[in-house]
């Protein structure tokens, strides 16, 4: 395990303003289809002349930063050796720069590791096929044994839930408790009987895919091919991330364009928007589904964020997940951490902290 210090060339930001400085416009109707071109304008704007990425830089330094068999990861220990151990996961498009705000109210209390997902961030680009949300479950398992931790608690959303999810379906034993604020989208019991609830939320879930998956249908078969343009454009890569800050958060929470374009930063110097897309395709081989009478063995807490859609009713969940807690959350969507990082640890506080 070897500490590992966030350090960005400055040619590195040199090429980025100049490819930003020469962005390429479309043309013809910029207003509707996708985010409209003065939105976009106004954030590359911003970025070229208001951000500046080492001020961000040094507040992410100041974490401990480890790297180990090609993940990276924070790891934050508590002063009492007894604390909890907590790995917390973000998704796609986030990344571990979504936790800042939940690691400054738990790290007193947990020990907390936050890393990125292979293929992420500071972690390797995997250089073959295979590297699923089942694959990735068992090197966070092994992460956390090289740690010390036995057994832990675990956090996630978006891919961060399904891969807590495997890790709790094949290392029952290790997990204490697993806090998930999102269902896995292959995430699928075994279910006869329905409920006029859950069909209704099939039917909503289907008409979600039809109008809002576009990206994911793309992202899952053609991730290479997606990947060209967006690892050459800033522009483009912007675009095709803040979307879904647009589209999937909560208006109320009030995501500065800083943080946004910090986790844009984190794909752009790295250059891992390609590999970080794949995850889509491989996962599609190892969906959560499960058998009929099968259980996860984890006791499991729910925070429902209001503006995450669509979300399955509490007796779709209960089919398989063993919910013990169930957290209607007043506030926040899709990127809970990020966007409501004090109603997120309170609820983590309230569960591990048992």
């Amino acid at each position: 395990m070897e500490p590992f210090t966030i350090s960005v060339p400055r040619a590195t930001i040199e090429d980025l303003h100049r490819r930003l400085d020469n962005t390429r416009w479309p043309r013809g109707v910029v207003d509707s289809g996708g985010l409209p071109l003065d939105h976009v304008r106004e954030r590359i704007r911003f970025w070229r002349h208001d951000y500046d990425w080492y001020s961000e830089e040094r507040e992410l330094n100041r974490f401990r930063h480890f790297r180990e068999k090609g993940i990276h990861f924070i790891h934050e220990r508590a002063a009492d050796p007894n604390a909890t151990p907590l790995l917390l996961l973000h998704g796609w498009p986030g990344s571990f720069v979504e936790f800042r705000g939940v690691i400054d109210r738990l790290r007193d209390n947990f020990h907390l590791v936050v890393p990125s997902l292979p293929g992420y961030g500071f972690s390797d680009a995997p250089g073959s096929a295979g590297m699923s949300n089942s694959r990735m479950a068992d090197q966070f398992a092994e992460l956390m044994t090289t740690l010390g931790y036995e057994r832990f608690g675990v956090q996630g959303g978006d891919w961060g839930a399904g891969i807590a999810t495997w890790i709790a379906r094949k290392h029952p034993s290790r997990v204490v408790g697993l806090h998930l604020n999102y269902i896995p989208g292959s995430y699928l019991p075994a279910a006869t009987n329905l409920t006029d609830e859950e069909r209704a939320f099939l039917r909503s879930r289907d008409e979600w895919s039809a109008d809002s998956y576009a990206y994911g249908h793309v992202q899952r078969t053609r991730p290479l091919t997606l990947s060209y343009g967006l690892s050459d454009s800033p522009a483009g890569l912007a675009a095709w991330i803040d979307e879904k800050f647009v589209e999937w958060a909560d208006p109320r929470s009030e995501i500065a364009p800083r943080e946004i374009l910090t986790n844009v930063m984190i794909y752009w110097i790295t250059n891992t928007i390609g590999s970080s897309v794949r995850l889509y395709l491989e996962s599609s081989r190892t969906p959560l589904s499960f058998a009929e009478g099968e259980r996860l063995q984890v006791p499991v807490a729910i925070a429902h964020f209001p503006i995450e859609a669509p979300f399955p009713p509490r007796s779709w969940i209960e089919r398989v997940y063993d919910v013990r807690r169930w957290t209607s959350m007043p506030r926040g969507g899709h990127f809970a951490a990020l966007e409501q990082p004090e109603l997120l640890a309170d609820d983590l506080r309230a569960l591990f902290g048992k």
